[in-house]
């Protein structure tokens, strides 16, 4: 075996676990795969015959690349979509491995997602590559470009705004899509009091780039806002599993056209996420409901 194969070999050892590192940071599964995909191009480039851990320097690599990628998004300031498991995971062939398999299955890791997202992206990564992935603070150090003790304050002050904000999803799945028909059913019918009452008061919605060309807000913030959007509307959307988790679907001559993924907590709704791009509606794994 040549050197090249050898290398080759060792990176898809990694490959999984720079995938979940990555994924964790970013909250976007095809957003990781481009930060894994720029780790193992960068390896080809550099000379690590005086590496003697792989793994760490390619973590390195990634946490790197997930930083830069964190701060450019907070450059254009874009606003990103929440995390209720509508990313496109991959066609069925892709045969997961185990760990990623666990980690979208992980409903407590998703709320998570959507707490990271208001950290700031040196906190971001100090805190998932220390508290998640137990990488010491020396090597955490000269991915965020600064000492052990100001990595270990990132880590420690985004882990107080996680503890303070995570809020977890109603592990019930029967009572998810209660919620749900509950709240189309008000939708429809103009009732905007019982909006008001499975909205949380600090409710968020988000619509992707499409969904916005289709006349959604793009961010809309409060209970009063987003009920205001959906009073007398969704007519037309269904109750769905979307990727298996409680949501609702608006299909159009048999295509869905929208889904609507909802983020649940003691019977009220934190997050509603549109999604209407037709790439990844493609990938999204719809069945559904009685309405």
């Amino acid at each position: 075996m040549d050197t090249s194969d050898w290398v080759a070999e060792r990176f898809e050892e990694h490959r999984p676990h720079l995938r979940a590192v990555a994924y964790r940071m970013l909250g976007s599964l095809s957003e990781a795969d481009d930060a894994v995909q720029e780790a193992w191009l960068r390896l080809g480039r550099a000379d690590t015959s005086g590496v003697e851990n792989l793994g760490g320097w390619l973590r390195t690599v990634v946490g790197r690349v997930c930083l830069d990628m964190l701060r450019s998004r907070r450059s254009r300031r874009e606003e990103p979509l929440g995390v209720q498991a509508l990313e496109p995971i991959g066609s069925p062939e892709d045969g997961l491995d185990p760990e990623h398999e666990a980690l979208m299955a992980d409903s407590l890791g998703l709320a998570l997602l959507v707490v990271l997202e208001t950290l700031a992206p040196a906190e971001r990564v100090a805190f998932v590559l220390h508290d998640l992935f137990a990488v010491p603070f020396d090597e955490i150090a000269p991915i965020v470009g600064r000492s052990p003790t100001a990595a270990r304050q990132l880590a420690s002050r985004a882990r107080r705004r996680v503890q303070g904000g995570a809020a977890v999803p109603d592990p019930d799945g029967a009572r998810q899509r209660e919620v749900v028909r509950a709240f189309l059913a008000a939708s429809r019918g103009g009732d905007f009091e019982a909006l008001l009452a499975l909205l949380d008061p600090n409710v968020v919605l988000r619509a992707d780039p499409a969904a916005v060309k289709m006349g959604a807000s793009r961010v809309l913030r409060g209970a009063v806002a987003v009920a205001g959007t959906f009073k007398g509307r969704a007519r037309v959307a269904q109750p769905a599993l979307v990727n298996g988790v409680a949501g609702a679907v608006w299909a159009q001559d048999g295509r869905p056209r929208v889904t609507f993924g909802f983020t649940i907590a003691g019977g009220k709704i934190l997050e509603i996420t549109l999604i209407a791009d037709p790439e990844r509606l493609r990938w999204i794994d719809l069945v559904l409901l009685p309405d």
